[in-house]
């Protein structure tokens, strides 16, 4: 029987493949002569094309943002909460612009695309990325869609990033950056998280250097522990706790039995490694997370951030949570202090939050209200 979706759901969407046949050269001195970026779009796109708000995703984030694929799919975009009717990103006012990044690995050419020079996939021999790359190719799509200023750049975690360096790429571009759980660059602890997943991968027997695809095998178990990791570092002590505690899933602590102890947050992080080995490339996870690593918005300013966000001409808001231990509220407040010293509009909202890292993605009501409020006073006009 299939489902009736939510008024304030933009029900039903199509994901669409725009292919792009002009040169890239990318940060790392390589050029992909063309490349595919999947894309979906929610809302109306208004006469002065004035409405257009993108929507840049994190690590493990795709095009699929809000709405089902089809009636009977029970599962919508990982932004739903916020992306709709009515909601933060109201689509009765925005045409809003969700895409893969290009290295992804859902419908966007990557490690997994066959390279046309081969005829097998890229492999371990995908260019490396940097977020500006992603951002240029964004300005691309921007340029296909006939977009030539963004109202908004909207973007969580790694997505934050993004949208601040469209700030500086591109500032008569964008009106707006919005940057949730994010930071100006990781810190050493983030990288050291980062670099033990992607050891997890490259340590697994399948993984072949990268080539695990002409080898016709697939490295599962390297990149379900990276998961597992990197879920961790999601999560707060709370959740964990309030979720799990010190709960059995089976065996037993009394003295003579044999049975193995196993817990709930074990079974539980199982499940999360094993579900997300299904659906996404090894490569693309090694891929990313360096671009996450590399990411230093100042580093090309003298390590001054003041100096660096007075290329900026956009307004931003900023949003952290209380108890994201992976993008702490003082990586925020950083960015707020060196928007303020460059003389930035900014609005910074400080949410309490029970959740980690995935607060941004969660429903909150000072989230809510703080981030409807802001996306309500962008002009489209």
């Amino acid at each position: 029987m299939t489902q009736a979706f939510p008024a304030d759901s933009v029900g039903l969407v199509t994901p669409q493949a725009l292919t792009f046949s002009e040169p890239l050269t990318l940060a790392c001195g390589r050029t992909l002569n063309n490349y595919q970026l999947m894309v979906e779009t929610y809302g109306e796109l208004n006469a002065s094309k004035s409405n257009a708000v993108l929507i840049c995703h994190a690590l493990s984030g795709d095009h699929h943002a809000a709405g089902y694929h089809s009636a009977d799919d029970r599962k919508p975009g990982w932004w739903n909460g916020y992306i709709g009717p009515g909601k933060a990103i109201d689509t009765n006012k925005f045409f809003v612009v969700s895409l893969n990044n290009l290295g992804g690995c859902s419908g966007s050419t990557g490690p997994s695309s066959i390279n046309p020079d081969t005829g097998t996939p890229w492999g371990a021999d995908f260019p490396k990325l940097r977020v500006r790359d992603w951002v240029h190719s964004q300005a691309r799509l921007a340029d296909a869609l006939g977009i030539g200023q963004w109202a908004a750049v909207v973007g969580g975690s790694l997505g934050g990033m993004q949208a601040m360096r469209w700030a500086l790429e591109y500032p008569d571009r964008v009106r707006h950056c919005v940057v949730i759980a994010s930071a100006m660059k990781l810190s050493a602890q983030n990288i050291a998280f980062n670099e033990t997943a992607r050891q997890a991968i490259m340590s697994d027997p399948h993984f072949h250097a990268g080539d695990y695809l002409s080898h016709n095998t697939y490295p599962k178990s390297g990149l379900s522990v990276a998961r597992m990791i990197g879920h961790i570092t999601y999560l707060s002590d709370h959740v964990m706790g309030e979720k799990f505690g010190r709960e059995l899933r089976s065996g037993s602590f009394e003295q003579g039995l044999d049975d193995l102890v196993e817990f709930q947050v074990e079974s539980y992080l199982r499940y999360q490694g094993d579900t997300f080995s299904e659906r996404f490339d090894a490569n693309t996870y090694i891929l990313m997370t360096r671009a996450l690593d590399y990411f230093d918005l100042a580093r090309e300013y003298d390590d001054a951030p003041s100096v660096a966000f007075r290329r900026a001409s956009c307004d931003f808001f900023v949003a952290s949570f209380s108890t994201d231990w992976r993008f702490p509220v003082e990586r925020s407040r950083e960015i707020v202090d060196a928007l303020i010293s460059a003389q930035k509009n900014v609005s910074y909202a400080e949410v309490d939050s029970p959740y980690g890292h995935d607060a941004f993605l969660l429903p909150n009501d000072h989230y809510r209200e703080s981030f409807s409020r802001y996306m309500a006073g962008i002009t489209t006009e």
